[in-house]
């Protein structure tokens, strides 16, 4: 793992040099802390800070192929590296380290745009035509390792995160975005392509870029989330289940490749306790577990989490979250965040990184991806009881089986099933699009009420940003469409950016996701939707694969979502200092993204201490984080750089 960036200049009059690629890369040398590697054409520069985790020695980067025609620095990991790498010898490649990073240049040099297909892992990559000074630029199926991008006054700008773009050159425009931070404050993340800052755009999960000297051309897709369930009694639900495991234990085999130790978050949960069994009962790797406990017990899953300790035999960190380390530290994780967020999950996520770096790891497993792909989510839930409902309106008992839903929260909207009927009628029909998700996003879209009129105005409504999702929607049942939104949205745009990359990143540590091989990935979308959950029982297919393997109560256990204290992190025994800075009437004013009297009634709703509702919390969040990316990001921006750069192990020029 690491942090990539770079240029392609096609402005004659401005001509990039080594300073600005050591600009660009020294903000995220917290993805990369063990060196830095530039390379300098006559119209492109690329620039890493690396992780060392496969060749430690040799694998340094940029890179570059026999003839030095081709060079690339990628983010990531490719797990099948060694087969690939064995039939490009035998095809006559000759190969100069042992790392992953070459088989790519080799096989990209070979195949081009198409090496993509035959790539297991997890990647952001930039690849440097020095004879078509062309530039090519992909990042993979599922949107793990991110990738951002902006052209301005003639050159193009990349990087893993927005930071090195806004400090390469101070002229490149810092505004938010309107539209997307409606979108924000509707689905909890941006919808396509945009970023929250006007200039700078991501290259969405599954596809590629090319840049050359005609200019920027547009993106293109070579992977989609596949939904395209057998026939219904082809293959028998064991059937089923034999198939997950056997590649849910080649992927975690794979994810397990590296020349460091390699541990595994425990949550506690079905997903990873499923992931960390099949590390200990089916490999030899030394297992370290890492998990985070909440003093809060409504939050808490130690319990769980400890069963599973003395179940494995693990050696296993804990980190206990109080609710004023969320507020101690929440401006530090939208600083890596670089985007507002709703709810306080990614801050105990920031802190398990710091817990596993602290213990001298850089690579953990992780459980994420399967509540996506196998139906595990209780909003897939809320979709089929709504469904079971509609089907015969004039039913007095079909209402209450809403009241099922959520027994875990306090505020739970299903307590009466009056109340839950109100909270989940939308008007929508099961043939609506966005017919699961309709409940969440009228809930979310309630925190428009805190918004400026000049980004109401400004955005329009936020669901036309979907209109490129609908073809892929088009002939799936009501499930799958939910279960495509929660894999190329929020899985995308938010978990395995906001809650995953970036926390884990923060401190340098890389996180690996078996259930997001894209094996795995293909065998979920293949599972009928009725075997997937069978009556309200989620991710049956996956409880089938390892209950022999897992104690009974953890495989039957009720799915509880991982979640934080929200507006109680911040008015405890005393507020954080900044709140009175960044919640200030002058500050609200200057970045105009809301009303400074709805945000001053919310906060003496808050100071009282009173519980609040889903939107009071989600819109406390988003209102607060919102204000720290502005003065960091728009405000204040500025990265403080060192007289000279230190392990400058490469430095190349065509």
């Amino acid at each position: 793992m690491c942090g990539i960036a770079g240029f392609f200049n096609l402005n004659s009059n401005h001509r990039p040099d080594r300073s600005v690629l050591e600009r660009m890369i020294f903000p995220v040398r917290h993805r990369g802390p063990d060196g830095f590697g530039f390379y300098l054409g006559d119209m492109a520069g690329m620039a890493h800070a690396r992780l060392s985790v496969i060749d430690l020695e040799g694998g340094w980067q940029p890179l570059a192929n026999e003839d030095q025609s081709l060079w690339i620095v990628f983010n990531g990991e490719i797990f099948n590296y060694p087969e690939l790498r064995q039939g490009l010898e035998s095809r006559g490649h000759i190969f100069s380290t042992n790392s992953d990073t070459e088989v790519i240049i080799h096989l990209f040099e070979e195949k081009g745009r198409d090496c993509l297909d035959e790539l297991n892992g997890q990647f952001a990559l930039a690849i440097y035509n020095v004879h078509e000074k062309e530039l090519f630029l992909a990042r993979d199926r599922m949107g793990i390792r991110p990738l951002f991008y902006t052209f301005h006054d003639g050159c193009f700008y990349f990087g893993s995160e927005v930071k090195s773009i806004f400090n390469a050159d101070p002229s490149v425009p810092r505004r938010f975005n309107p539209q997307v931070l409606s979108e924000i404050f509707t689905f909890w993340m941006p919808a396509a392509h945009e970023t929250v800052f006007e200039s700078i755009h991501q290259l969405l999960p599954g596809h590629w870029l090319r840049v050359d000297r005609a200019g920027v051309h547009a993106p293109e897709q070579y992977w989609e989330i596949p939904f395209n369930p057998d026939p219904d009694g082809a293959v028998s639900e064991q059937e089923y289940a034999e198939e997950l495991r056997e590649l849910l234990l080649d992927a975690v085999r794979l994810r397990l490749r590296a020349d460091v130790p390699v541990g595994a978050y425990l949550s506690g949960g079905l997903d990873s306790s499923a992931i960390t069994s099949l590390i200990k009962n089916y490999t030899n790797n030394p297992l370290k577990t890492f998990s985070v406990a909440f003093a809060d017990k409504v939050y808490d899953e130690r319990q769980e989490q400890r069963e599973m300790v003395r179940y494995l035999g693990t050696e296993h960190h804990e980190v206990v979250c109080g609710n004023d380390t969320i507020a101690e530290i929440f401006p530090d994780v939208i600083w890596h965040a670089e985007v507002p967020i709703l709810r306080t999950a990614p801050a105990p996520m920031y802190m398990l990184s710091g817990l596993v770096r602290q213990n001298h790891y850089k690579v953990v497993l992780t459980g994420e991806g399967a509540d996506e792909i196998l139906g595990g989510y209780d909003i897939f839930k809320e979709a089929k009881t709504r469904f079971f409902i509609h089907r015969d309106l004039n039913s007095s008992l079909r209402p209450r089986l809403l009241t099922r839903l959520y027994p875990y929260l306090a505020l739970s909207p299903t307590r009466s099933a009056e109340y839950a009927r109100k909270f989940f009628d939308t008007g929508a029909d099961v043939t609506d699009l966005f017919y699961a998700h309709r409940p969440r996003w009228k809930t979310t879209a309630r925190t428009h009420v805190f918004l400026a009129d000049r980004i109401t105005q400004g955005a329009g409504r936020p669901e036309k940003r979907l209109a490129d999702i609908a073809p892929s929607l088009a002939g799936l049942d009501y499930f799958l469409r939910a279960q495509f939104l929660e894999s190329k949205l929020l899985l995308g745009n938010y978990l395995l950016c906001s809650q995953g990359d970036r926390m884990a990143m923060a401190h340098s540590v890389e996180g690996r996701f078996p259930f997001l091989d894209h094996r795995v990935v293909d065998l979920a979308g293949r599972i009928p939707v009725k075997l997937k959950m069978k009556a309200l029982n989620e991710k049956n297919i996956l409880k089938l694969a390892v209950r022999d393997i897992l104690p009974a109560n953890i495989v039957k256990r009720k799915k509880q979502p991982y979640m934080a204290p929200d507006i109680a992190s911040f008015f405890g025994d005393a507020e954080p200092g900044y709140l009175e800075y960044y919640l200030s009437d002058s500050m609200l004013r200057a970045a105009g993204v809301f009303k400074p009297a709805a945000v001053f009634k919310l906060l003496a709703k808050c100071r009282k201490r009173s519980r609040q509702g889903f939107a009071e919390n989600m819109a406390f969040i988003g209102i607060l984080s919102t204000q720290i990316v502005y003065d960091k990001f728009l405000k204040n921006f500025n990265i403080d750089m060192p007289p000279r750069l230190q392990n400058v192990r490469v430095l190349s020029r065509d």
